[in-house]
């Protein structure tokens, strides 16, 4: 079985959020189990870990002149080999800026989407199966499904669509005319790519059996719900949960912390946070965020007043600017810590130093950082949404239904008394560090799922 992975991104070459990190853990788990795995990225100006071994480079008339690149535009393509799979990233010259993301990404992905079939055809690649990730691999998806191919396409985040005018978008695909309708790619007079994905795809999963339920709702579905709806009835909709790079997010080997796997140096752990951020001996309820409304970092904002008086709060995270001054401002408050943007390794500290960890989340697909905090040691506190109810169990974490600011305190007064309660405080948190969040049961999940279009 020879996967092709398609994705924007991809850990430790290119990341901004969770599709990095799966798209960088499960080839490397499927590539242990046996199959031939290939991951297709673009090669951003500002890649990152190894440098790429350039492979090939030239002209690709395939693409056409509608995106504006010239007749034939220059294309290269490089490789890394490593785990077990083989890393291609193609070049093309609307990727040579830095950053990953840009307010032009459908143009790029556009160009992208085009690239990738005749570049692997250039190489002599030919996969079983193709499988795109979001929006930005949708394009690729229908063109690898019009060519015959078996095609995955994994929901990440339904809120991102990949949407411009239908004028200017339509011209970018390459696809024929009749695969641009209603039918298509085409929704509310705008080019939609991640319909594409879901529209050609032989199946779609989404990263938790939950989430697939959830976007077949009008509350969750992003105005995709019918169509989504639809799959679901033709059994061509699927949840599979997201793992954990368990090497990489480990306590008891984790250098950016004084490793533990016990009780004792959990504590140690926490001691250790206080002291960075001059803490007193109250519990620490943390979160490792983007700063969005998805996360419901507003709620966490909003319940400081009802928090403070029993809890210190440790924030990470950036975004909105808006949230940003809000927790600025909040960080004057001796028990309220907050450190602007994200960094690899104080993340790891607040991981392991927390006590509890907040994720008061409007929508969730799957979430990683609960599975983090577990691994860790540390007690999630989370809205039941997605993948935070297929992760958290009742005797191990805190979960409350409403995304309200009054909601989330309560569910923290909740997590406070059994703090108080050392016996099953401690039970749950070695609950916590046993469970089990590897890849090797969805990589074989997703292995299945490809030997049924087979």
């Amino acid at each position: 079985m020879h996967v092709a992975h398609i994705a924007s991104e991809v850990f430790p070459f290119s990341r901004s959020g969770g599709l990095g990190d799966v798209v960088g853990a499960l080839p490397a788990v499927q590539a242990a189990q046996g199959s031939e795995v290939t991951v297709v990225s673009p090669w951003y100006a500002s890649l990152g870990g190894e440098t790429p071994r350039h492979l090939w480079a030239g002209d690709l008339p395939e693409l056409g002149g509608a995106l504006g690149l010239g007749d034939a535009p220059h294309v290269w393509v490089g490789e890394v080999r490593r785990g077990g799979v083989r890393y291609l990233f193609i070049g093309l010259s609307p990727f040579s800026r830095p950053g990953l993301y840009h307010d032009d990404d459908v143009w790029r992905y556009c160009a992208f989407g085009q690239a990738v079939l005749p570049v692997l055809r250039r190489l002599g690649t030919v996969p079983d199966v193709v499988h795109g990730h979001d929006w930005q691999a949708g394009l690729v998806v229908a063109h690898a499904q019009l060519a015959g191919l078996a095609t995955v396409f994994s929901v990440h985040n339904l809120q991102y669509q990949g949407k411009w005018n239908f004028a200017e978008g339509s011209r970018w695909t390459g696809l024929p005319d009749w695969a641009l309708g209603p039918d298509g790619l085409e929704m509310d007079g705008d080019v939609n790519l991640m319909k594409a994905g879901l529209t050609f795809a032989d199946r779609v999963t989404t990263v938790s059996p939950t989430y697939a339920q959830e976007i077949t709702t009008p509350q969750y579905g992003e105005g995709l719900e019918d169509l989504l709806g639809g799959l679901a009835r033709q059994g061509r909709l699927s949840g599979i949960l997201n793992g954990l790079d368990q090497e990489r997010w480990d306590p008891r080997t984790d250098p950016d912390i004084t490793p533990y796997g016990d009780l004792a140096g959990k504590a140690a752990a926490t001691a250790a946070l206080r002291a960075e951020f001059g803490l007193d001996s109250a519990p620490v309820l943390a979160t490792v965020s983007r700063l969005a409304g998805q996360k419901g970092m507003d709620l966490l904002i909003e319940a400081l007043p009802a928090l403070t008086p029993d809890w210190n709060v440790v924030v990470l995270g950036g975004g909105d600017p808006l949230l940003e001054a809000a927790l600025t401002g909040w960080a004057q408050h001796p028990r309220v810590a907050f450190a602007q943007g994200m960094n690899e390794a104080l993340a790891h500290r607040i991981y392991a130093g927390a006590d509890a960890f907040a994720m008061p989340s409007r929508f969730e697909p799957c979430g990683l950082s609960q599975m983090i905090a577990m691994r860790y040691g540390t007690l999630p506190v989370v809205r039941e949404t997605g993948g935070l109810v297929d992760t958290v169990p009742h005797d191990v974490g805190f979960r409350f239904a409403e995304a309200e600011p009054q909601a989330l305190a309560a569910a923290c007064t909740e997590t406070l008394a059994a703090y108080r309660q050392p016996g099953d405080w401690a039970g749950r948190v070695e609950r916590a560090m046993r469970l089990d969040f590897s890849w090797d049961g969805p990589a074989r999940h997703y292995l299945a799922l490809y030997r049924s279009l087979r």
